[in-house]
């Protein structure tokens, strides 16, 4: 049967008529959002993460829990779910996955297909890394699991992998253990290179990203809120040609408040680069998605949520964007359009959010730049969210981009992954529940004519928990799993509730302190 053509499909339109359907679809985005959803349902926990496959993003596969006995903050869940799905774009129908992929043994934490879609990597909290043969996932589905064809086991959990963007056999991994490996799968397994691969840091490597465009420079960022840019001719290699651990721009990651004397430099979670490599978006912990240009160390924008897309305001008490709890990943996106001018991100408020990024230049021509002196106690920046290298030094005051194009709904939990389509103006979004969300601007796909309206209203946060979700957290701590996947979800759901609770509203600038003592103490440990 012939695959059903999409009204946005580029074989059946000419250039001019795609640019013309290209924009009706923004426009609608703009007063309507992306109405539309879908769940995806094969997983029986919380989802973790999601990756679409290179060129067209055809693919896209999911990872999620994978052992009993405690919370995914501390890297481990209370389901047997280890499995990735991979879900094909192609279908005309996509309702179950193409193919399964089994190995793990505890949390899945990443997904990288390479770049040609040779292959697909996974890493998570077991310490292993398998790789396996994604040529195998554009076949019909078979009834036997796909496994592993090569595995590589370490000594901590493995926070992130990111592919090469031209090389299918090169990847980079991060790791709580702090260090950066370069593999190449042609010598992964000769011992006189292994030495020469690794960046050792400090502390936990939380994520890794390979520029897109430029294929020696990387970014990474860690626990401490460091953030830069990697040259891989000067971070691997013989000892004699490194330099600095290849850090070739540290980003301004450190924040401050005109009414408070300290600096904060909040944890960096996560990293996403833009298509063309021209814009890095960061996920910082109790604090918001920043925008920098990659020639710029300081900010051009942060996102927040004080208006909602309707214009209504944020009331005080209404929740609204927040990170305190869960690893969350962001991403770029153009919605089909020719530029990733959209940034998406995952929220605790059980919503993800969809912002529309202004171009660099505009952005630097916004951000003001206020003179230390000027900053201190100056009434004017009370409330003000600046970012500096140091105490007295200049706040860079970036564009804040306080009201987003579309709020995605249809959640009961916190989203912890967001995923934008490239060619598409399609967002999936996963996160505590054990379904993935496929939103559209369109009831109607090329993979589906069945996406419903998506449910605008957001489950509230109750303040204080009943004595039924009490019971159903004590049985998911001390190991009692319910046999039903729905009661498994719920008592997830309650637990994350209980966290939200305690740690949903914590101030970056109580809890992530910041002095220039700081750093040198973390020299001198490095050091001994």
């Amino acid at each position: 049967m012939p695959r059903r053509q999409h009204h946005l499909a580029p074989s059946i339109l000419g250039p001019a008529q795609l640019h013309r359907s290209r924009n009706q679809i923004l426009e609608s985005i703009f007063y309507k959002g992306l109405p539309y959803s879908r769940k995806l349902s094969a997983h029986t926990s919380c989802v973790n993460y999601l990756a679409f496959s290179s060129n067209g993003a055809r693919l896209l596969a999911s990872g999620g829990d994978g052992a009993r006995g405690q919370t995914q903050i501390t890297h481990v869940s209370f389901s047997s779910d280890r499995d990735i799905q991979i879900w094909d774009f192609h279908q005309d129908d996509i309702s179950d996955p193409r193919h399964t992929c089994v190995g793990h043994t505890r949390n899945i934490f990443t997904l990288a297909f390479s770049a040609s879609n040779k292959y697909l990597f996974s890493g998570g909290a077991d310490n292993m890394i398998h790789k396996f043969d994604a040529t195998q996932f554009q076949l019909p589905r078979s009834s036997n699991a796909e496994r592993p064809i090569d595995t590589l086991s370490y000594r901590n959990t493995i926070r992130s992998l990111s592919c090469h963007p031209f090389q299918d056999e090169v990847f980079l991994s991060a790791s709580e253990s702090g260090r950066i490996i370069l593999h190449d799968e042609r010598t992964w397994r000769n011992p006189s290179t292994r030495a020469r691969d690794i960046i050792q840091v400090e502390t936990e490597v939380c994520d890794v990203k390979f520029h897109p465009t430029m294929e020696n420079i990387f970014a990474s960022c860690d626990s401490k809120g460091t953030v830069c840019l990697r040259d891989v001719r000067l971070g691997f290699g013989p000892a004699n040609k490194r330099r600095n651990q290849g850090v070739v721009q540290v980003f301004n990651t450190k924040i401050s408040k005109g009414s408070i004397a300290h600096l904060s430099n909040p944890e960096s979670s996560s990293i996403a680069f833009d298509r063309d490599g021209t814009k890095l978006a960061v996920t910082m912990l109790h604090h918001y998605p920043t925008i920098y240009s990659v020639s710029d160390p300081n900010p051009i924008a942060f996102c927040s949520v004080q208006t909602l897309p309707d214009g209504s305001l944020i009331l005080p008490g209404q929740r609204s964007y927040s990170n305190s709890c869960t690893i969350k990943h962001g991403s770029f996106g153009s919605l089909g359009l020719d530029n990733d001018d959209f940034y998406c991100a995952g929220s605790d408020d059980f919503c993800a959010y969809l912002w529309k990024i202004p171009s660099i230049s505009s952005l630097v021509e916004q951000r003001q730049i206020v003179d230390p002196d000027e900053w201190s106690g100056n009434t004017i920046f009370a409330d003000t969210i600046g970012y500096a290298a140091g105490p007295h030094e200049p706040r860079y005051l970036p564009v804040n981009i306080k009201t987003p194009l579309s709020r995605l709904t249809g959640h009961n939990s916190i989203i912890n992954t967001t995923l934008v389509h490239p060619n598409f103006p399609y967002i999936v979004t996963c996160g505590i529940e054990r379904h993935i969300f496929l939103h559209s601007a369109t009831p109607s796909t090329p993979f589906s004519d069945g996406l419903e309206s998506t449910p605008t209203e957001v489950r509230s946060l109750s303040g204080q928990s009943t004595p039924q979700e009490d019971l159903r957290v004590h049985n998911l701590l001390i190991g009692i799993e319910p046999t039903d996947s729905g009661d498994l979800e719920n008592s997830t759901i309650s637990l994350f509730d209980g966290i939200l609770r305690a740690e949903g509203t914590a101030d970056p600038f109580q809890s992530r302190r910041w002095s220039p003592d700081s750093d040198l103490e973390s020299e001198n440990d490095s050091s001994d």
